[in-house]
């Protein structure tokens, strides 16, 4: 694959640099190089569907990704080629070069099995959660208006809407929410930190549960971004406690998943049991806040 992405790099150059001055190049050279350009790509195409599904659709998934990104690259430098005046190298062009570079660039931090593939994933989910429950403490710390820091309508001057405001029942059910986005960002972290001490993918149930993992812990980060944007006033509390429930699930099955998977030996039972103790204990909280609005 590393060598694909290199000769699809360097195919990308001599044809840029070919549509960069005048002189124009000749019918025949311009043949020879379409040939080439379609050469590499196909290469790399078939070099991606080489990779044995066997070997985990969290890799797969990613390298595809990337190859897809080579092939897109490639398209925009030839569409950009196509529709730009000849005189001199166009400005969009050198960026749809660069662009090619960079897709082609990418295969070198390209996890290398699948182990690898589900803890980028994990990465990536951890991030995305990092930020929402930052967001949602900052927002919380702010005070009684947590939309402070929008602008203020020149017209109407102060908002005195009472729809910007959290009530003191809204905020009792907050504490538990953002305990469970705090559940969240705990859970992530330690299936992480299991994948990467135990994880392995030399047999092909190893291979299977660690895409089970990066599969459930996938629907993570959109549920804690759910349940954020229902938390915001006015708080419609039957839809918070909807979403805080899905939240609630999907963390408990992330935590199933892993309990029974080759990443958690017995060292590892006891965080995976206080986090499961956690997720119910903040979710019967939020129950218990909105009995009423049932």
């Amino acid at each position: 694959l590393g060598q694909t992405f290199k000769a699809t790099s360097q195919e990308a150059t001599k044809l840029s640099l070919a549509f960069s001055r005048v002189p124009l190049t000749s019918a025949e050279d311009c043949q020879k190089l379409s040939e080439d350009v379609q050469n590499a790509i196909l290469a790399v195409a078939t070099v991606f569907y080489w990779l044995p599904k066997g070997q985990g659709t969290t890799l797969r998934k990613m390298v595809r990704d990337a190859t897809v990104e080579v092939v897109e690259g490639m398209i925009q430098l030839t569409e950009t080629i196509l529709s730009a005046p000849l005189e001199s190298l166009s400005q969009e062009q050198l960026i749809s070069t660069g662009g090619v570079w960079e897709a082609c660039e990418q295969v070198s931090s390209l996890p290398r099995d699948n182990q690898a593939a589900v803890v980028s994933a994990l990465a990536t989910c951890l991030g995305v959660v990092k930020d929402a429950l930052e967001e949602m403490e900052h927002a919380l710390v702010e005070g009684q208006d947590p939309y402070s820091d929008v602008m203020e309508d020149e017209e109407l001057g102060f908002r005195g809407n009472r729809d910007t405001y959290w009530s003191e029942d809204d905020r009792k059910v907050l504490g538990p929410c953002v305990g469970l986005m705090k559940a969240s960002k705990a859970c992530l972290k330690k299936v992480l930190g299991a994948v990467k001490a135990y994880g392995k993918a030399d047999s092909p149930e190893q291979i299977t549960q660690l895409d089970d993992l990066a599969d459930i812990a996938n629907e993570i980060s959109p549920s804690v971004d759910e349940l954020a944007l229902s938390m915001y006033p006015p708080m419609n509390q039957l839809a918070v406690r909807l979403n805080a429930a899905k939240l609630a699930s999907v963390l408990k099955k992330v935590l199933e998943v892993t309990k029974t998977s080759h990443v958690c030996p017995t060292s590892e039972e006891g965080w995976v049991q206080f986090l499961t103790g956690a997720v119910d204990h903040n979710m019967n909280k939020i129950k218990n806040f909105t009995q009423g609005q049932l």
